[in-house]
């Protein structure tokens, strides 16, 4: 009798140093939950993760920023919408800690969002060193776009050369460069184009002209009021294809460009069932446009470009494309003679730099087309803003799954309460069965 009275008391003290431990390893487990966080990102997309080129944008916000949200609590659905907000921005917060955001309900306070001047359902107000942005929208490529055009500070002019048949910095046909320029312009470009037969200068604020491929000639007025611009140090981005200059030799010539006739064939291409027209770029060339890119770029009928060697610029290679193909004037197929065509690796965009008086002045030659992210880093690099130069924030993408209040709570209440209740029957039943054995 003595020996079973003992035995259960060693069973109960067991048990109970058991609960116990099990207890305090519960509390130390909260407890470091509470004081380090670490998350996974699952998403196919990795939607919820923030890309290295948000990440660098707000490395170089130097100073607070403050976001005001001026939304419903909640919307019409019943999602609560200031939680969401406050969701999206968590990662930026995590990143930059001096990133604040103030949430005000239009209902609550009507006065604060009408001196604002809201007008969206949702609006967001950026504010970094007195300078204002506006989003009507929260996703990761609005709001790096909304960092970018802040920490530019003033706004940069990029001109486009019109009247010749180029190619428009705002057209929205199959040759012009529309989605292009509406990038420049949401990072803080203004872009507007620019006549020359009607223009008795090119204007000196302009941060950048862009040649792009005009299709008849330019005049020779034009081409001196250019040679002026380029004289005084204007940084020129200049979008050359196969065919004839239009009247820009001597532009080509202040520069040492010398212009092979013909087209990068491009074996590579062919074996993905693409035209050999289709240049295919995965080098690049050491450089502050293209720093960190590392993606493939497709070049259609891209021209050679090369120069001669001089000492009032200082030339860099950026892409290179065809390392097995070459250029070609004939026929354009996956076959090239060593005896008539040129070998690759074929270079077909480059950067000149030089000192004009107290000034860096920067060109860029492209032989036709480009890759919409790499030109923008072109065109920050000619406007002299190197420090905006990343690869752009991705666009979100990936589906998203949208649980009612209801359903949080029933699952809520399942793992807080059920759950936990069921494991403690079990074992007090577990414990009852024993202790009648």
């Amino acid at each position: 009798m003595e020996i079973a009275r003992q035995r259960r008391l060693r069973s109960l003290v067991h048990h109970g140093l058991f609960v116990v431990l099990l207890v305090a390893l519960a509390a130390l487990t909260a407890h470091l939950a509470l004081e380090y966080r670490i998350e996974h990102d699952l998403t196919q997309s990795h939607r919820n993760t923030l890309s290295p080129a948000t990440l660098d944008v707000l490395k170089r916000l130097e100073g607070p920023v403050s976001v005001t949200a001026y939304a419903l609590t909640r919307d019409a659905r019943g999602d609560h919408v200031h939680r969401r907000i406050e969701e999206f921005l968590r990662p930026y917060q995590r990143a930059k800690p001096d990133l604040t955001l103030t949430l005000i309900d239009p209902r609550e306070q009507p006065k604060a969002a009408t001196d604002a001047g809201v007008r969206a359902p949702i609006e967001l107000v950026v504010m970094y060193q007195r300078r204002t942005e506006r989003l009507a929208e929260f996703n990761e490529q609005a709001f790096a776009n909304a960092l970018l055009r802040l920490a530019r500070g003033s706004e940069r002019l990029v001109l486009w050369l019109e009247g010749h048949g180029e190619r428009r910095l705002i057209g929205q046909a199959n040759h012009d460069l529309g989605e292009f320029g509406r990038q420049l312009e949401l990072k803080g470009f203004r872009v507007s184009s620019l006549n020359l037969a009607l223009a008795q200068e090119i204007p000196s604020n302009a941060a950048v002209l862009m040649i792009a491929s005009p299709q008849v000639n330019v005049l020779d007025a034009e081409v001196q009021k250019i040679r002026r611009y380029l004289s005084g140090g204007g940084n020129l981005l200049w979008l050359i294809d196969p065919e004839p200059l239009r009247g820009l030799t001597p532009i080509a010539e202040m520069l040492g460009l010398v212009l092979t006739p013909g087209i990068v064939a491009d074996p590579e291409a062919a074996r993905y069932g693409a035209s050999p027209a289709l240049a295919i770029a995965a080098v690049y060339g050491r450089h502050a446009v293209t720093e960190g890119f590392n993606l493939i770029t497709l070049y259609p009928q891209a021209r050679q470009i090369e120069t001669i060697d001089n000492e009032e610029w200082r030339v860099r290679p950026l892409i290179e494309v065809a390392p097995r193909g070459c250029v070609k004037t004939g026929r354009i197929d996956a076959r090239c003679d060593k005896s008539r065509d040129i070998a690759g690796p074929i270079t077909i965009a480059a950067a000149f730099e030089r000192t004009v008086g107290d000034r860096q002045q920067r060109v860029v030659v492209v032989g036709n087309g480009g890759n919409r992210d790499l030109g923008v880093n072109m065109v920050n690099w000619l406007a002299g803003d190197d420090r905006m130069i990343v690869i752009q924030p991705r666009e979100g993408f990936g589906s998203q799954i949208d649980i009612d209040q209801v359903t949080l709570y029933l699952i809520a209440f399942c793992f807080l309460i059920v759950a936990p209740l069921t494991f403690m029957v079990t074992g007090l039943a577990i414990w009852w069965r024993r202790r009648r054995i």
